[in-house]
């Protein structure tokens, strides 16, 4: 097998791996380091909790494998087979979780995306509306810290389903995504934006830094963006996903690009988001009309996955912000140890 650079000599390297927080996650890290297959038996995955620490950070383990992996662990375990028996366990409690919870959800792309398409009237349970109102420096540092995870790998795991399209949708998303990846230049790509961000707030831009800070209900988030994106069978919810991620984008990044400049958190966290304010209008629209509405024009059976994703995006959003602000209102960090 091929082994990475040591810690620190490739710039491009991954993170450096991180301890287990349960039997899941302590098999997976152990099978990384060692090359070995993970010592875990099938009952305990039927038996953890899904939104569970132990299950989260196993399952973001194994994708982040896809993505630039870990120091010191070896490039060949991205398709061992034992790790992918594994993860298609913890995916499939994963999924379980999602459809039990969404049973009752929207099927449609019309019901699914109507109700975002219009500025809610009481935005009290909204937690950028919160930060823009009466958010704290420090909140806003533990925020980013946590977004990090998504913000710095923001369209890599929506670019996986361009091969699966055809079309106006493919058209369309490529046109979104050269966007998203600085149209052209390297400085403008929107995950080093968010790395410029955090600098400015005191805080490390290094790829996967506050992982082992990170709770169960962030690393769902990002969890599922990678799931959708890996499986070609859920395109549809991939795309439902991305779009909503662009319908809701502007609105929060307007009221979070006034709670940078409340704080005075600085000029490059005040752009970043001032930057989605007006590229992710523009976004909403295209996918909307052109990505989603291709899509049904060459496969019109997608549509419960597209307003399926739609809704798993806003479960795992509303149970992060609840995480969130329940430490919050507590008086302690959303992370599980602040940054420093």
């Amino acid at each position: 097998m091929t082994r990475r650079p040591a810690p620190g000599t490739d710039p491009a390297s991954g993170p450096s791996l991180v301890d287990g927080r349960g039997a899941l996650s302590r098999a997976v890290v152990e099978a990384l380091r060692t090359g070995r297959p993970p010592v875990c038996a099938t009952a305990g995955v039927l038996r953890a909790d899904p939104w569970g620490e132990d299950l989260q950070l196993a399952l973001y383990l194994l994708y982040e494998l896809h993505y630039r992996g870990f120091d010191g662990v070896a490039d060949d375990l991205e398709w061992d087979a034992d790790l992918l028996r594994l993860r298609h366990a913890l995916e499939s409690r994963f999924l379980h979780a999602l459809r039990t919870d969404l049973a009752d959800a929207p099927r449609s792309v019309e019901e699914a995306f109507a109700p975002l398409l219009v500025e809610p009237v009481d935005l009290s349970g909204s937690l950028s509306h919160r930060l823009e109102t009466e958010g704290e420096l420090w909140q806003l540092r533990e925020y980013a810290a946590l977004r990090s995870l998504y913000h710095l790998k923001e369209a890599d795991p929506h670019a996986w389903v361009i091969p699966r399209l055809t079309g106006r949708a493919k058209a369309a998303m490529v046109a979104i995504e050269y966007d998203e990846f600085g149209a052209g230049r390297p400085e403008r790509i929107h995950a080093r934006l968010f790395a410029d961000l955090m600098a400015g707030l005191g805080l490390d831009p290094a790829y996967g830094r506050y992982l082992d800070q990170a709770p169960a209900a962030l690393l769902a988030t990002v969890n599922l963006m990678s799931f959708l994106g890996l499986h070609r069978a859920l395109r549809g919810a991939l795309v439902g996903h991305f779009a909503c991620v662009e319908v809701t984008s502007s609105p929060g990044s307007r009221r979070l690009a006034k709670a940078m400049r409340r704080c005075g958190a600085g000029p490059a966290a005040e752009h970043f988001y001032a930057e989605h304010v007006e590229a992710d209008a523009v976004h909403e629209q295209v996918v909307r009309h052109e990505v989603i509405g291709g899509l049904l024009a060459d496969a019109p059976e997608l549509e419960p996955d597209i307003a399926f994703g739609c809704a798993a995006t806003l479960l795992l959003e509303d149970r992060l912000a609840t995480h969130i602000r329940t430490a919050w209102d507590a008086g302690r960090s959303a992370l599980r140890t602040p940054p420093g």
